[in-house]
């Protein structure tokens, strides 16, 4: 078991006070691009008062999708003291803090902080703002010499293995420190489970605003990895590593408020799942433009493995392949387990959770404004993930079946592609993100597997 000496430090402290609070020897000052990757720089506390007041100096177009290209000046990462986090459980004397990347001087556009805060901000203007909970899945497993992978728990084999006791205690020891990690941090950690497929976990941690749960998904990723390598295992975000198992998906439960005032709960909702108006236009807005939004909420060639897969051993995929939402029926793309908050099925362990975020609130907001109705409660989902409830705007209530089609949707929505857009000017932003999602596309599709092989190679 992992101990720790974190401090609780008063809001407001600067970076180098909490640094100093919790014996932090060196600060990872990290940012996210749009593809979702995590880049950082080490920088040593003496050096914290410059990092925070300078910020820290990237070269964008090395990081990956920051919308660079190598002519371009120093992406600057600023530092925002609230996001700091202290590490010691992964190497003593280490902390993670998240930078909103500037380019001289004013806050970069394709910076996905940077586009999720815009959209906060636009939410606050309205005297709202939206809570989160995020539930992670992943798979822990071992790469072997040939590249293939397996479960690390090789005793970890059998057709239903969801909330298997004994599969879950064999680890023990990995889910404990993420556990004690998760609490010690403060996020309070309250569940720890083996999920639907061979080797997968997912550990829960409480809800926050939406810029503070996108902030510790990426925390939190690092930090499974991190422990997870310890012991020789590979924790991997992938939303289908393996054809026949469950995919991981990323669940977003969210709810808007205004003020300390719970906006979704109405207990006197005529169609009897305890939510207001405003939500069912919340729910509207995001069935309405679910095929754009699935560019943002499964990124991926490989997420589109997990929304269209064939049912596994253990009997569902969990997954929606329909736009249609219901009550405590997790066989729809909107769920709603209670009238305090919605549940977004689809969004998988891929999604850049600061983009995915900013999507749902575009495409919320957009739904309360103009007050869309999602239609009837949808029936229970057929086995197998599939819904019941078309809804207008995404065509026979059907999701997209490839990123390709994802990104064409997203293209020709101008509230989700406003969500992107929400960071100001200074380039085209969805233009961007949607080229490099189809160049993901094409990328795949051009080359040639073993099922090809297999499939073709002597049928003609």
């Amino acid at each position: 078991m992992i101990e720790s000496t974190v401090t609780e430090t008063a809001s407001g402290a600067s970076l180098a006070e909490r640094a100093a609070a919790d014996g932090t020897s060196f600060v990872l000052a990290t940012f996210v691009d749009l593809d979702g990757k995590p880049c950082a720089k080490l920088v040593p506390a003496a050096a914290l008062d410059r990092a925070q007041t300078d910020g820290v100096g990237f070269a964008g177009f090395a990081a990956g999708g920051t919308g660079q290209v190598p002519s371009d000046p120093d992406l600057i990462a600023r530092p925002d003291p609230d996001s700091y986090v202290a590490l010691p459980f992964v190497r003593p004397g280490l902390a993670m803090v998240q930078c909103d990347p500037h380019v001289e001087g004013e806050p970069w556009p394709y910076a996905p902080r940077i586009i999720l805060r815009r959209m906060c901000e636009r939410l606050a203007t309205e005297g709202r703002s939206l809570r989160v909970g995020a539930e992670c899945e992943y798979f822990l497993v071992e790469r072997r010499d040939d590249g293939t992978i397996v479960p690390a728990d090789a005793a970890d084999r059998s057709a239903r293995p969801c909330y298997d006791a004994r599969d879950l205690t064999r680890m023990y020891e990995h889910l404990t420190d993420v556990s004690t990690a998760l609490n010690t941090l403060g996020w309070d950690n309250y569940a720890n489970d083996h999920e639907d497929g061979n080797g997968q976990f997912e550990q829960n941690f409480a809800h926050a605003d939406a810029l503070t749960t996108a902030d510790r998904v990426i925390a939190f990723r690092y930090l499974v990895r991190m422990i997870a390598e310890r012991r020789g295992m590979v924790a991997t975000f992938m939303p289908k590593p393996f054809s026949g198992l469950t995919g991981s998906g990323m669940h977003l439960h969210v709810s808007l408020w205004a003020g300390e005032r719970a906006l979704f709960p109405d207990p006197d909702d005529p169609r009897g799942l305890g939510l207001s108006e405003l939500a069912y236009g919340f729910v509207g807005g995001v069935l309405g433009h679910a095929p754009a939004l699935l560019a943002l909420l499964t990124p991926t060639v490989n997420s589109f493995k997990r929304t269209g897969a064939a049912t596994p051993s253990s009997g569902a995929t969990w997954t929606p392949t329909r736009a249609t939402y219901g009550g405590n029926d997790r066989t729809h793309l909107v769920r709603v387990p209670d009238g305090d908050r919605v549940e977004i099925r689809v969004v998988d362990g891929a999604a850049n959770p600061y983009l995915a975020i900013a999507g749902l609130i575009a495409a919320g907001l957009d739904g309360v404004d103009a007050k869309l109705d999602p239609g009837p409660v949808g029936g229970p989902g057929r086995p197998g993930g599939i819904g019941t409830t078309p809804v207008p705007g995404a065509a026979g209530g059907e999701l997209p079946p490839t990123l390709l089609h994802a990104v064409e949707a997203f293209v020709a929505d101008p509230v989700i592609t406003g969500a992107l857009a929400a960071a100001g000017a200074g380039g085209d932003v969805p233009a961007y993100y949607a080229a490099r999602r189809r160049a993901e596309f094409l990328d795949w599709h051009s080359q040639v597997g073993g099922w090809e092989i297999d499939r073709y190679l002597t049928a003609f």
